[in-house]
């Protein structure tokens, strides 16, 4: 027998051997899938149970928000409480719950905060449910695949959250899209979400495939063809598992005009979703008188705004340094300072101020630069009254509610040239300009010089028409676009 007689035999041996194994491995396959099925039905019975059981000792339904950060005072816990606030006044009958990671805190000191903070006062408690493994979703657990580890982390806590509590309605208002389909299809309960930035998007796409260096694509990556071209294949099949687990939500709301582009693309549920503004507090700004500010021997900068990364506080102090020399170069004698204010969410982000500090004295600009830490809302409103320019650098920020605080406040805006600011906030009103736009250290440079430089009438005009603009982001109008939003869900409440 030749050697090619014997190969062909061997193959056909083989063969028939696979196609022994072949029915066995079918078998298996439907046997685990089966038992798969039943375990997911099982756990959807008890789960559901345990949310009759609780719905028939109370009497009521209960409506859950997941946000593990709600003691953080950023534009994302304003909405949550906003949101709160609305659905109580109209829904007399329903409980609210807040899922929340903060330990160290009581539900009343979080409920403090956020008066103090936000001046919100909620018609009446809520339950917190204090999940113990926030820790799964911090972004310094994950060094390397953050986005992946953060969301496989939210499942986790998710699952968490699920098991002490099954409500009737769960809305996400963090962006944790990989929570939905746990609640919906084991939870059994409507879920609903309000996403303020897209946890991947497009624009992060073309930033790894065009390798340009930022805060989430480090020079090591943006550098490497190689390291460039497996970021992309990641990103791109996290962005389809991204899609289908946001599709899952029944009503989907979004903070701006950037974001709803980017989940149009990512989720495709365009009949689902819709644009509703956060809640910016207008009202408490528009006591500040708007006067000419000519006179002032020292002119102040104000930047609002939580201390993460993506804030790039780091232009900000960069293109602070550059006005001081231009300005020193020129013997201008009026004074001037930057006030950075936001909140720290954890130990992180207190490193990053620390960090901020010290680039604040190696480029000799410390006695310039004032930190305000967590402050209260009444401080706030006092350095608002005291500044001159509002200052925003984040990059695609998704919609910028410290931006129309500032505008509110009669400050002249300076903001970056992409995202909300650009799209829907610093936009002209009855054609008159409501603010500037910047994109790198030498154009915010060069448009803080040029406000400044503006006759005290030009700028006060200016402040005119962003205070005028900015009533379509009252709390007012959040209330009303949300309910709206949230009717079709509530309304499953009572069936």
């Amino acid at each position: 027998m030749s050697a090619h007689d014997q190969l062909v035999l061997y193959l056909c041996e083989i063969t028939r051997l696979l196609w022994k194994l072949l029915l066995p491995l079918l078998l298996l396959c439907v046997l685990l899938v089966a038992v798969l099925v039943l375990l997911v039905l099982a756990v959807r019975l008890w789960l559901q149970s345990s949310r009759n059981a609780r719905r028939a000792r109370e009497g009521r339904p209960t409506v859950a928000f997941f946000h593990p950060y709600c003691n953080a005072g950023g534009g994302g816990e304003r909405v949550l409480w906003c949101a709160i606030r609305a659905l109580q006044s109209r829904y007399a009958g329903v409980n609210f719950v807040v899922y929340t990671g903060d330990l160290g805190v009581t539900g009343q000191q979080i409920l403090e905060g956020a008066r103090q903070r936000f001046n919100i006062v909620l018609p009446r408690p809520v339950r917190f449910v204090f999940l113990q493994h926030r820790v799964l979703v911090e972004p310094g657990l994950f060094p390397h695949f953050t986005l992946l580890g953060q969301s496989v982390g939210s499942i986790f806590l998710g699952w968490e959250a699920l098991t002490e509590l099954v409500p009737d309605l769960y809305i996400d208002s963090m962006g944790y899209a990989f929570t939905l389909p746990l609640f919906r299809y084991l939870g059994g309960c409507s879920v609903g979400s309000y996403v303020h930035y897209p946890t991947i998007s497009t624009d992060m796409l073309s930033v790894v495939r065009e390798r340009n260096p930022r805060f989430n694509n480090p020079d090591f990556i943006s550098n490497s063809l190689f390291l460039s071209a497996f970021k992309l294949v990641y990103y791109c099949l996290f962005a389809v598992l991204y899609g289908m687990a946001g599709s899952c939500s029944d009503v989907i709301m979004v903070n701006s005009s950037w974001t709803l582009d980017h989940i149009l693309s990512l989720w495709r549920s365009p009949n689902r979703t819709s644009v509703v503004y956060p809640p910016c507090d207008v009202s408490a700004f528009l006591d500040i008188p708007l006067e000419e500010d000519g006179d002032r021997r020292c002119h102040s900068i104000v930047s609002v705004g939580q201390f993460r990364p993506e804030k790039d506080h780091r232009l900000q102090i960069g293109a602070f340094k550059k006005v001081l020399e231009r300005r020193e170069r020129s013997g201008v004698r009026e004074g001037l300072k930057l006030v950075l204010i936001g909140g720290c969410r954890n130990q992180e982000d207190e490193d990053r101020v620390l960090m901020l500090r010290g680039l604040c004295q190696e480029l000799g600009v410390a006695d310039r630069v004032e930190f305000k830490l967590n402050v209260s809302f009444e401080e706030l409103k006092r350095q608002m009254s005291e500044a001159t320019i509002g200052l925003h650098t984040m990059w695609n920020e998704h919609f910028g509610i410290g931006v129309v605080e500032c505008m509110a406040a009669g400050k002249v805006i300076l903001a970056h040239k992409s995202g909300g600011p650009k799209l829907d906030i610093v936009r002209p009103f009855d054609g008159g300009q409501t603010g500037f736009l910047a994109e790198d250290e030498d154009s915010y440079a060069e448009a803080i010089e040029k406000i400044l430089a503006l006759p005290p009438d030009s700028r006060l005009q200016i402040r005119r028409n962003a205070r005028q603009s900015v009533a379509r982001f009252s709390d007012q109008e959040f209330e009303a676009c949300f309910l709206a939003a949230m009717e079709p869900l509530m309304g499953t409440l009572e069936q």
